[in-house]
């Protein structure tokens, strides 16, 4: 059954009709894509990719250009296309351990992961919350290690007034959907050191402009601007999800079944051009959200027994959704249990920490991460949509305390 009104699982950058009116002579202007995404982070240039997974790609095939080490530190907790991404290369991804109740990294977990043979080191800022970058540059640097800053859901988020994914050697940011600016599916490279620059530019160079997958994109960015909307998201999205659920099948109903099998391409003047003029109104939104993000928080906040996630001190994230993180993972699901299904933008981002998917399990057998493990089971995300409503909302509030109070009063028997 599809319901007449959805509300998007994160909140993004609807498109309008004038911003498909985009003319050959954007290309060659100050009105690209590129130029007002590094006007807008504050860098001399940006690099646009296919997609967040992509501009990984180029970034470490850039880095290989500078050593022959072998090994990528990533978090336990994360998207596994980070994972997919570091393989793809022909690298080794190594595992390091979250910090309790947070993805960001344990310290020592993070020294231990790294070695001599380490040639980066991927820092998450997931979510649009700002995690620190001081201290895994600290330990990158004592190994000669680059850090990767993996901003694919911060895109406009700074730490202490300067923007994520200029904080390390190399940063990267997602245009795909819901990541506040979409161009449907799309990455975006930026560093402030002038030889990975050119580095990253001459691994874009060889990449082949992909016709079909291209055409692809464009249809479906067209679908994006008729469908996300309170009246499109049940058709477009609610109601294979409600099927995947029904199925048990929680993988594919968030999206991460992965495949090491992805596109990897150039991106059409078209489309660029399409996010070029969306962009006028990215400020704007983000501090619409924001706003909304803040309040809702600061009642979530106040409920005994729950946790949201938020940004490390001098950190000003965005807010595309909401982490929340719960007692125990019984008292996540009965809440899952009555809020997943009902379109009111409750879910989970990832199902698994990095080494329980089936397709990567192999890659991390020895891998010890019991406080990424712990969060995936506690967590649970909400939207951020300016669509879900105050009356929803509280509706969400008032289900998350009454598993809190009924957990409570079971333990109190």
């Amino acid at each position: 059954m599809v319901k007449l009104t959805e509300v998007s699982p994160t909140a993004g950058l609807t498109l309008r009709w004038h911003d498909f009116l985009v003319l050959p002579f954007f290309s060659y202007s100050k009105n690209t894509l590129e130029a007002k995404l590094a006007k807008y982070v504050g860098v001399e240039e940006a690099q646009v990719e296919c997609s967040g997974t992509a501009a990984l790609v180029v970034a470490l095939e850039a880095l290989k250009q500078f050593s022959d080490r072998k090994q990528v530190v990533m978090s336990a907790y994360t998207c596994p296309w980070v994972a997919l991404a570091v393989i793809h290369c022909g690298l080794t991804p190594v595992l390091a351990d979250s910090r309790k109740e947070h993805f960001d990294y344990c310290q020592n977990a993070l020294k231990k992961a790294c070695s001599q043979d380490t040639l980066a080191v991927v820092h998450t800022h997931l979510a649009g919350r700002v995690a620190d970058v001081q201290n895994t540059l600290s330990i990158a640097k004592g190994v000669g290690a680059y850090v990767i800053e993996d901003a694919a859901q911060s895109l406009g988020a700074t730490m202490h007034g300067k923007s994520v994914g200029l904080l390390g050697d190399i940063g990267f940011y997602s245009l795909g959907v819901g990541k506040g600016l979409t161009i449907f599916a799309g990455g975006v490279l930026v560093t402030e050191n002038p030889l990975l620059r050119k580095a990253m530019k001459r691994v874009g160079e060889t990449l082949p402009f992909d016709w079909m997958a291209e055409a692809k994109r464009v249809a479906e960015l067209v679908a994006y601007y008729w469908l996300y909307r309170p009246l499109g998201m049940g058709l477009a999205f609610g109601h294979q999800l409600r099927r995947k659920l029904k199925r048990g099948q929680l993988i594919q109903a968030v999206g991460d079944d992965c495949t090491f099998k992805f596109p990897i391409h150039r991106v059409g003047i078209w489309r660029k051009g399409i996010g070029a003029r969306a962009m006028r109104r990215l400020s704007d939104f983000f501090a619409l959200t924001r706003e909304q993000a803040q309040s809702r928080v600061a009642i979530l906040s106040e409920i005994e027994g729950l946790k949201v996630i938020k940004d490390d001190a001098g950190g000003r994230g965005v807010w595309p959704f909401i982490i929340i993180m719960l007692p125990s993972e019984s008292v996540r699901d009965e809440a899952l249990k009555q809020l997943w299904r009902q379109g009111l933008g409750v879910g989970r981002l990832f199902i698994h920490a990095i080494k329980d998917y089936d397709y990567l399990s192999a890659y991390f057998a020895d891998a010890d991460i019991p406080n990424a493990q712990d969060f995936a089971a506690r967590t649970l995300i909400m939207t951020n949509s300016l669509w879900l409503k105050d009356k929803d909302f509280l509706k969400i509030r008032d289900v998350l305390v009454g598993c809190l109070v009924k957990t409570h009063s079971v333990k109190g028997c």
